[in-house]
């Protein structure tokens, strides 16, 4: 029991004693203590290799599989265990000839808790095996590790740690057919679909993904893990922190594709090796699918080193070719992978969706080894399921969606180095695809698209006040996004998806019919379509009025902004709807400030009284000629008409100043800029809104005007922050309405700010869309009011 002792053991050759008692005794209490020998000795891993390869194992095995005494089944389950521990190959043979899976199955329903686990826990150490997993299946080790691992996964079951092993062993099942029937049969593909799922087992998601590229050509198989929501998470596994995956030995490889032995050393460049090879790797099923043009008499082959053999198979599968395509192709002479007949395909290549490379010709054995990451990436296997469902005649239900296509555009935007060129064929073949055109409208996919890659705006960056940071990749990015949009056109523009279109602006759902008239302006080109969707058959102000709707998508105002302004290039490209600012300084003399100070060169003949106190002179012609309402005031009936001291109430002493000012003939001195509050300070109950009041009472429109330009001016400049759109909205008047909606959609905006923009005039408008929407509608269609 002593680390040191058990040294001394091992070098003096007590095993193979240790063994022979084991084989000969018939003594109950004498077979527990030599059991009891051989457990302590398997202490460490080189120990229990040297157990195993001393034949400790198998009689161990066939004891199990012959006893019935209840106190040695114990010692020999607690013994198995123990020597399984990082299981070798010669352990798992003895245990598998000496017919120890059958028993180990059995003990699993044990009643005594101590032999049922250790039996089951055997059982997962053996499935390190590929050579033993199909035997260990058909004893029944499948149903035994699944109802284990979701007896620890209920309620009551213990925490991620003691699952580990477990889910290694079931991943590793999914390596070869059988037992994967046997998975799917035993409700196993709902188990890994659940730890998918599972936040707290976050470590077990690439081993488990991994596991699922087993099933990738069970059509059955992807079909109930396509309905149980595979595509999202592994969307979402491109899009988050991959974890580390633990490496696989050689001999975990899958037992469907076993290594070809040869008696004696064979050439490792010959033709022979090379077919070898590739039939051991599943990447041929007999001799005769290799092309003649490999054999001696066609192309004599030189000997080449082992080491381009794995350089084939590794560019193969980081470029994502099936080495279905290299098999029918003739093999160069030169010593090196270019030889091979590999050409590094461009990019533009594999971003072309017909290319099908993405699926090999035949199931491959699925490599968890220590070179996994270097031929797949992490993303890989993610990305190989993903593309197995692109396949589809219609994919367009699992993954056109919105979670799929960010975690698609996430990984693509977001990858450390190059994207994965898989990644980018599958968009291709989405884009490319008839039947994905209805659901990239339904789920917002074309704006989404415009607004991630075309501008360069993630989901979670639309409302930040600063613009996102210039990545090195945003051209390419850019470029992608253009090509996908490009695609979606070509679809739209078809005599399908022109009638796909119209139904759904004219047919279908509310909902649907908003998403269309949004994405028209990203994927419709021609003025003939586009004009008779939006502008004939009403698509533009169906889109204006959902404005003030609930919004049917987190990012329906981003995206609505985008498309107003889309649209408003496509019916007026060459219009510059900004407006120019107001020349703040005064254009024209004051002449009501000739009442003012203390010599005046005009003598007032009339004094208004504020609320404050505060007396200000007028000339009582000049007023009434000014309004209709001060020349019934000063020079109709009333008592006013007659006093030389008139109040005005519910004025301050800064509304009143552009109100005197206009009264007596100023125009442009400045007064309507007083009382403007600085950008950054609120409008609403500031003079400003008071001026803008008094001057609708007092019946003075072209004060209205001219305060509302230098409302604008100061306001709505070219450096003005967004949020200050929604305060001018609030004050109201058709003019501010239409100059606030010419600056949303206006040129020179980024994104974020037309966004923000937009929000604050929908929350401004509230449930009274109606200004809104048209001045909206004007500034699209190019209508300038006079402002």
């Amino acid at each position: 029991m002593e680390a040191e002792s058990c040294g001394d053991i091992h070098r003096a050759g007590a095993v193979p004693l240790l063994v022979e008692i084991l084989t000969a005794s018939q003594d109950s209490q004498c077979l527990q203590s030599v059991i009891r020998a051989l457990r302590n000795l398997a202490d460490s891993p080189q120990h229990r290799l040297v157990l195993a390869q001393q034949g400790a194992v198998r009689p161990l095995a066939e004891l199990l599989a012959t006893t019935s005494d209840p106190a040695l089944t114990s010692a020999l389950a607690r013994a198995l265990l123990e020597l399984s521990r990082g299981c070798s190959r010669a352990c798992a043979e003895q245990l598998s000839l000496g017919g120890g899976l059958g028993p180990l199955v059995s003990l699993a329903t044990h009643p005594k808790r101590t032999v049922r686990d250790a039996a089951i826990l055997t059982l997962a150490n053996l499935c390190a095996q590929g050579l033993v997993r199909p035997a260990l299946g058909n004893a029944g080790g499948v149903e035994v590790l699944l109802s284990e691992l979701r007896r620890r996964r209920g309620p009551n079951g213990a925490g991620p740690v003691s699952q580990q092993a477990l889910v290694r062993a079931v991943c590793l099942l999914c390596r070869e057919a059988i037992n994967r029937a046997r998975l799917r049969d035993a409700g196993g593909l709902e188990l890994l679909m659940s730890l998918l799922r599972d936040p707290r087992a976050e470590a077990f998601h690439p081993r488990v993904v991994a596991a699922l590229v087993g099933f990738l050509y069970d059509t059955g198989a992807l079909g109930r893990l396509q309905a149980l929501g595979l595509v999202p998470l592994l969307a979402g596994q491109l899009s988050g922190e991959v974890g580390e995956e633990e490496e696989e030995g050689h001999e975990a490889a899958s037992c469907d594709f076993p290594e070809e032995r040869t008696p004696g050393p064979t050439e490792a460049g010959s033709f022979r090796s090379l077919r070898s090879w590739l039939i051991s790797e599943g990447y041929a099923v007999a001799p005769g699918d290799i092309s003649p043009d490999w054999s001696p008499e066609h192309c004599p082959l030189p000997e080449l080193p082992a080491v381009p053999v794995r350089s084939l198979q590794q560019r193969c599968l980081r470029d994502s070719l099936p080495f279905s395509s290299v098999s029918h192709s003739p093999l160069p002479s030169a010593p090196n992978s270019a030889s091979l007949g590999m050409e590094t395909p461009s990019t533009s290549q594999l971003d072309t969706p017909s290319h099908s490379g993405d699926i090999p010709t035949s199931p491959t054995p699925l490599r968890t080894s220590g070179r996994a990451e270097e031929l797949w990436g992490r993303e890989g296997p993610a990305l190989l399921l993903l593309s197995r469902f692109s396949q589809a005649p219609d994919p367009s239900g699992a993954l056109v969606t919105g979670p799929a296509l960010q975690g698609l555009l996430g990984y693509v935007t977001g990858a450390p180095g190059p994207p994965n060129p898989r990644a980018l064929r599958i968009l291709a073949r989405l884009t490319c695809n008839p039947a994905c055109l209805e659901a990239f409208v339904r789920s917002y996919g074309a704006a989404l698209i415009r607004a991630w890659l075309v501008l360069g705006v993630a989901p979670d960056d639309w409302r930040a006040s600063k613009p996102t940071r210039v990545r090195a990749g945003d051209r390419k990015h850019r470029e992608l996004g253009e090509m996908l949009l490009q695609n979606l056109t070509v679809q739209a523009e078809s005599p399908f998806g022109v009638g796909a279109l119209t139904h759904l602006l004219l047919s279908g759902t509310p909902e649907d019919r908003v998403a269309c008239a949004l994405t028209l302006p990203f994927i419709c080109r021609k003025p003939a379509l586009w004009r008779r969707l939006l502008l004939d058959q009403g698509g533009l102000r169906l889109l204006l009025t959902a404005l003030s709707r609930p919004a049917p998508h987190p990012l329906f105002l981003f995206f609505a902004a985008d498309s107003l302004s889309c649209l408003q290039s496509l019916i007026s490209p060459s219009v510059d709807s900004a407006q120019p600012p107001m020349d703040s300084s005064p254009t024209s003399p004051c002449l009501y400030g000739q009442l003012l100070g203390p010599t005046p060169s005009l003598v007032p003949d009339l004094h208004f009284l504020l609320d404050s106190g505060l007396r200000l002179p007028a000339i009582r012609a000049s007023a009434a000629d000014a309004s209709p309402f001060f020349r019934a005031l000063l020079s109709g009936g009333f008592a006013e008409a007659h006093l030389s001291l008139v109040p005005l109430r519910g004025l301050s002493p800064g509304a009143a100043w552009p109100i005197l000012h206009h009264l007596h003939g100023c125009r442009g001195c400045g007064a309507s800029l007083q009382p403007i509050p600085p950008p950054g300070q609120p409008l609403l109950g500031s003079e400003a809104e008071a001026a803008l009041e008094a001057a609708g009472r007092f019946l003075l429109p072209f004060l209205e005007e001219e305060l509302e330009e230098a409302v604008g001016s100061v306001h709505l400049g070219p450096c003005g922050p967004p949020e200050a759109v929604g305060e001018v909205f609030r004050l109201g008047g058709t003019r501010l309405a239409a100059r606030c909606a010419h600056w949303t959609l206006g040129p020179g905006r980024s994104p974020q700010a037309r966004a923000t923009a937009l929000a604050g005039l929908v929350e401004a408008a509230g449930e009274e869309g109606g200004p809104l929407t048209e001045a909206l509608l004007g500034a699209v269609m190019g209508m300038k009011g006079r402002l």
